[in-house]
């Protein structure tokens, strides 16, 4: 059975329960913690879902936000949707088939 994970990223809502409300806001707490990345970029991290995300980012973010991995981003899976094929539906033939069919031929000799 196929399963669909995904996951919310939380950043903006922790970032919220500790008074910081704007990315240039932790631009300086992320340099503090050798963490250089510019204005956009952080705001790109706040207001987005990022794909992929450096560990040492994640630590400095834990750290200024005194939290956990699991407090910046929650996870779902659910199963997915198994796709049905062609041959899974079938109708059932109607009972009388054999009246469908054709009868032989009977070829006669010319008289």
């Amino acid at each position: 059975m196929k399963r669909k994970v995904g996951y919310t990223w939380r950043l903006r809502e922790v970032m919220a329960q500790h008074q910081i409300f704007t990315a240039t806001e932790l631009v300086p707490l992320l340099r503090e913690r050798g963490i250089d990345l510019s204005a956009s970029q952080v705001h790109r991290l706040v207001s987005g879902t990022p794909e992929r995300l450096s560990l040492q980012i994640m630590a400095a973010l834990c750290d200024i936000l005194s939290c956990t991995p699991a407090d910046l981003v929650t996870t779902t899976a659910e199963n997915a949707g198994v796709r049905k094929t062609a041959t899974g539906n079938l109708p059932a033939p109607p009972a009388n088939v054999a009246k469908l069919r054709p009868r032989a031929a009977r070829i006669l000799p010319d008289a």
